[in-house]
């Protein structure tokens, strides 16, 4: 087309420019994507040192504490469980606290029975509380009557421990005092005086006896027939024997075990003196214990107390032990029998 014709007084048409703009991918340098991963990267990098700071700066039961604060649990009322629209509301008319259960499979859920009294384990607590304070009362007369006998000395060797079992009360070696002659389950006086006086505050009971025996680590030299689990269960009848001649009824004895060194009183060196000890146990009362036992039947406590037998236990693990190296058969005499007077236990008490 051919261009047009400009005027005299008209000005020169100004020139087109087009101006052509480029987008490059810069904005990662410039914009501002980066500072939010940065602020989380920081926030993370607190919360860790946060974390580090309360791990160093609490006890092991705070921590446990703040994990069980953390932990869900859901607390469900029985009034949501089968036959709580009922018109028992869930329960028969024996057992309030017979309410569904998950029959073992463990959850985190609570079920809480409505008008659950908790009655069911009441009559146990008290004879346990009511034991507890005659347990104190025998305490405080035992050591009362050895102040009056001149034996305060002894007091050391006397320890009283509440235990599942009931009020043990540890008769206890030391370096300077022993009760039984060197060897032997040979009560001496003053031990014999210490158990008549033990048997005279635990006459004001009526509960159950336990007499264990106790030895130290330090074992019989080869060629002997007696060991440690033997010698603990001689000594235990010693004792209940002493006790019995100071007028404890035979009837209130329940157990007289030797357990040789496997219940040491000092757990880190079982050659120490005080791991010899006789225990007498006085029990819970009938009830006042979950070991109760009154529900058995004759023939499964006869069977019971056959196993626990300690003459026959402790004849058991004699042999066990010997495996035929230091037993002899019957019948059969030593050839060089050890000269009398002489022991080949040193330092065996």
């Amino acid at each position: 087309m051919a261009e047009k014709k400009r005027g005299a007084n008209e000005p020169e048409p100004r020139p087109i420019i087009v101006k052509k703009i480029v987008v490059e991918g810069h904005g990662g340098h410039h914009g501002g994507a980066w500072k939010v991963a940065y602020a989380d990267f920081v926030t993370a990098m607190m919360a860790f040192f946060l974390l580090m700071w309360l791990l160093g700066a609490t006890t092991e039961k705070q921590r446990k504490a703040l994990a069980d604060y953390f932990t869900p649990t859901l607390v469900e009322l029985k009034m949501a469980s089968a036959g709580a629209t009922g018109l028992m509301g869930g329960d028969s008319l024996m057992a309030k606290e017979n309410y569904p259960t998950t029959g073992g499979q463990g959850t985190l859920s609570i079920t809480i029975p409505r008008d659950a009294t908790g009655t069911k384990d009441q009559g146990g607590k008290a004879m346990r509380a009511a034991d507890r304070q005659k347990f104190e009362s025998i305490k405080k007369d035992l050591e009362a009557r050895m102040t009056r006998k001149g034996m305060a000395k002894l007091r050391k060797n006397v320890r009283f421990t509440e235990t599942r079992e009931g009020l043990r009360i540890d008769l206890i070696d030391e370096a300077d005092f022993a009760m039984f002659a060197m060897g032997t389950d040979r009560l001496v006086p003053q031990a014999r005086a210490l158990v008549a006086e033990v048997a005279q505050v635990v006459q004001t009971m009526p509960n159950p006896l336990i007499v264990r025996g106790h030895t130290d680590g330090l074992p019989y030299a080869a060629g002997r027939t007696m060991n440690n689990w033997m010698l603990s269960s001689a000594r235990a009848e010693a004792t209940r024997k002493a006790l019995a001649e100071t007028g404890v009824g035979n009837e209130r004895f329940a157990r007289i075990e030797g357990v040789a060194d496997r219940e040491p009183f000092v757990k880190g060196d079982a050659y120490d003196p005080r791991n010899r000890r006789m225990s007498i146990i006085l029990g819970w009362t009938r009830g006042g214990t979950p070991g109760d036992d009154s529900g058995m039947d004759a023939e499964t406590k006869a069977a019971i107390r056959e196993r626990d037998e300690p003459r026959r236990v402790a004849r058991e693990e004699a042999q066990r032990l010997d495996m035929g190296g230091t037993g002899l058969p019957a019948g059969a005499a030593l050839i060089n029998p050890t000269a009398p007077g002489t022991s080949n236990k040193p330092g065996k008490h």
